[in-house]
């Protein structure tokens, strides 16, 4: 079947899904919103294609649960059914570790979606808040999101209000649900002042938000946005910090890094944000926590301040530029590791040259995870256990945990 310039229209059969999700037909050609089993009619460019009919459905197609899908880029995989996306998610992990020559067993896909996204990034440009359309910068307004928590029921309705209040502006909104409400951080070029301030305080209670701020400054705050983490209670969330998607999220990643690191009496626990595994180590071990962001660390060592837990040291370092040696490693029976997506290649090299007997590595980067394990076990470590874990739905993304031992 021919077509104009460089685009021909072909029918296929789709075979497999690629990394970002789209299918793959026979022939290479990736065509996004298939599911393998698809027999298709789509057109062809080079390895890149678009989908033009659905011939014959394949059974493991499923009805999509949002009016959104196929053009918001939020979500991917909303349309491939369970057992096909289960599969596809832990392959993701399986691939990237053979890439880098590491043999080990990778466990089954725990789901840890929970009750939904507990933070979510909605984009504001130019009167218009919502989500990116797929492969654009283009924001769409969206009027329901099925992956978010209850807790951020209001979400969309204020990143519209706010939108309305600055209809020349393009920035970023950051909602966080909390035990005391909606949290929010405005990033971008806002430039506010006391005038506009004063509007995005109003706005900010009649959707009764607890606190916001822009760039991490305050503009609002009504109510301590606070949440709990293991045995703390109530644990205030410095504005802007890093946290698990999911609160069945952090649950699950942390239940496997008390696994990982066993009966150890003195913990490390690298790039620890605000403390979701130092506050559950510190009921058991001794634990030194270290982390870029301040104001985490602070947080962090404000909760522990209370009778209950083990010594738990905290303080602020760039483990990029300076990573723990294997001197500083020496007092440690277990570390645990758990960078941004960029993965922790320098500490890595570090722990690599070090004799901590038992390692754990959390990551949201099968990539660069198998990167850094490459350097451990060429180090002398063995990896032994790896556990994907899904906490973001219908994502191209999934997170791990791994345990390794030194040999």
């Amino acid at each position: 079947m021919g077509g104009e310039g460089g685009v021909t229209l072909a029918r296929g059969r789709v075979a497999s899904l690629g990394a970002g999700g789209d299918g793959v037909t026979e022939d290479g050609v990736y065509i996004p919103f298939t599911v393998p089993g698809d027999e298709i009619a789509f057109e062809a460019d080079g390895s890149r294609g678009r989908l033009a009919e659905i011939l014959t459905p394949s059974p493991d197609r499923v009805q999509p649960p949002c009016p959104h899908f196929g053009v918001c880029g939020a979500c991917q995989l909303q349309h491939v059914s369970g057992d096909v996306y289960r599969d596809w998610k832990r392959d993701q992990v399986v691939r990237a570790l053979a890439q880098a020559g590491l043999d080990t067993p990778v466990g089954a896909l725990v789901d840890a979606h929970g009750e939904g996204r507990r933070r979510v990034t909605l984009a504001v440009k130019h009167g218009v808040a919502g989500y990116h359309r797929r492969a654009s910068h283009e924001v769409m307004p969206v009027e329901t999101c099925p992956i978010l928590a209850p807790g951020l029921e209001g979400a969309i309705g204020f990143a519209r209000a706010l939108a309305a209040e600055i209809p020349d502006k393009w920035v970023s909104l950051l909602l966080t649900a909390t035990l005391s409400g909606m949290d929010a951080d405005i990033k971008g070029p806002l430039h506010g002042n006391a005038r506009l301030n004063a509007r995005l305080a109003s706005l900010a209670q009649a959707h009764g938000l607890a606190r916001l701020t822009a760039e991490r400054e305050p503009v609002a705050l009504y109510r301590s946005p606070q949440i709990g983490v293991g045995a703390v209670a109530m644990l205030t969330l410095p504005p802007g910090a890093f946290l698990q998607a999911t609160a069945k999220g952090e649950e699950v990643l942390a239940g496997l890094v008390l696994d990982g690191v066993k009966r150890a009496r003195k913990v490390a626990d690298l790039f620890c944000g605000v403390g979701p595994f130092a506050i559950r180590l510190a009921a058991r071990a001794q634990v030194y926590a270290a982390d870029s962001d301040a104001d985490a660390v602070a947080a962090l060592r404000k909760a522990v301040a209370v009778p209950g837990f083990k010594p738990v040291h905290a303080e602020r370092r760039d483990l990029f530029r300076r990573p723990l040696s294997p001197p500083e490693l020496e007092a440690f029976d277990a570390v645990v590791f758990d960078p941004a997506f960029d993965g922790a290649a320098a500490q890595a090299a570090e722990l690599a040259r070090s004799r901590v007997p038992r390692i754990v590595a959390v990551s949201c980067n099968p990539v660069t995870f198998a990167r850094d394990a490459r350097l451990l076990v060429d180090g002398g470590y063995a990896l032994t256990r790896v556990t994907p874990v899904d906490q973001f739905l219908y994502s191209s993304h999934v997170e791990l945990v791994a345990q390794f031992e030194r040999q």
